[in-house]
C-alpha cells in the first residue's frame, strides 16, 4: 500500500509552489534566468511565458537551441552532472518560473513516481524534438524549416488544430533557430503571408494552410540554406 504522503502528492502543485529549496520567480522580458558558465545547481519549471535558451561559441556567435514554453523545464542539465550551465536562458516575455534546487528535485524524483513520469515524458519529448530538428537541418530547405518552426510554436499537430497566435518573436530569433539570415526569414514570412498561410503584424497567426503546404511538400522552391 502506498503511503498517504505518496497518494496525495500532486506534481503540478509541487512545481508551482515555493517551499524548501524552491522559489517562485518573476523574470521580466529580456532578463536572464541564468547565463552560460554559471553554476548549474538549479532546475527551472516555467509556469508562464516563454524562455529562449542560447549557446555562445568561442567566436561570439550565438545560436538559439530551444524555445521553452509554459509547462516545460529548463536548466535540467544540472541533474546529469553538469557543473556549469552550457547555455543562457532569457525571457522572451514576462515569465513566472519555479527555481528548484538540484538536491530537492533529485529527492522528489526518487520519492514520487508521478513526478518522475512527468519529468521523463518531458525529456523524451525534448529528445524527440531535438532529433527532428537535426533531421530538419540536414534535409530540409530553410523555407520549410521556418514553416515547421512556426507550426511547432503554434502547437499544430498533423490533424490541424484551430489556428493559434504566436506571441511576438523577432525575425533575428527565428533566423537563429533555423540557421539562416534575417533577410531570408523576412522573405519567407512575406511569402507565407501572400499565400494566406499566416497573418503577420507583430504577432503571428498560423493558418491550417501552412500545415497543408508542409504535409503536401509544397515548400520546395527555395533550397538556399
Amino acid at each position: 500500500m502506498p503511503s498517504s504522503k505518496a497518494a496525495i502528492f500532486d506534481p503540478k502543485a509541487f512545481l508551482a509552489n515555493a517551499g524548501t529549496g524552491k522559489k517562485v520567480l518573476t523574470i521580466r522580458k529580456g532578463r536572464k534566468a541564468f547565463s552560460q558558465g554559471d553554476p548549474a545547481d538549479t532546475l527551472f519549471y516555467l509556469q508562464q511565458g516563454r524562455v529562449k535558451t542560447v549557446v555562445l561559441n568561442d567566436d561570439g556567435k550565438e545560436a538559439v537551441v530551444a524555445i521553452v514554453e509554459a509547462g516545460q523545464f529548463f536548466g535540467e542539465g544540472c541533474l546529469t552532472g553538469e557543473r556549469l550551465h552550457t547555455g543562457t536562458a532569457s525571457a522572451l516575455e514576462d515569465c513566472v518560473a519555479t527555481a528548484i534546487a538540484k538536491d530537492v528535485m533529485t529527492t522528489a524524483l526518487r520519492e514520487h513516481p508521478k513526478l518522475s513520469e512527468m519529468f521523463i515524458a518531458f525529456l523524451l519529448a525534448r529528445n524527440g524534438r531535438m532529433e527532428a530538428d537535426l533531421i530538419d537541418q540536414l534535409f530540409n530547405s530553410s523555407e520549410k524549416r521556418l514553416a515547421r518552426l512556426l507550426l511547432l510554436m503554434a502547437n499544430y499537430d498533423n490533424d490541424g488544430t484551430p489556428e493559434l497566435v504566436i506571441p511576438k518573436i523577432s525575425q533575428e530569433t527565428l533566423a537563429e533557430m533555423i540557421g539562416t539570415t534575417r533577410s531570408r526569414v523576412s522573405h519567407f514570412m512575406n511569402k507565407f503571408r501572400k499565400l494566406g498561410c499566416i497573418e503577420y503584424n507583430g504577432q503571428i497567426v498560423v493558418h491550417p494552410s501552412l500545415l497543408h503546404a508542409v504535409l503536401n511538400d509544397k515548400l520546395r522552391g527555395d533550397q538556399q540554406i
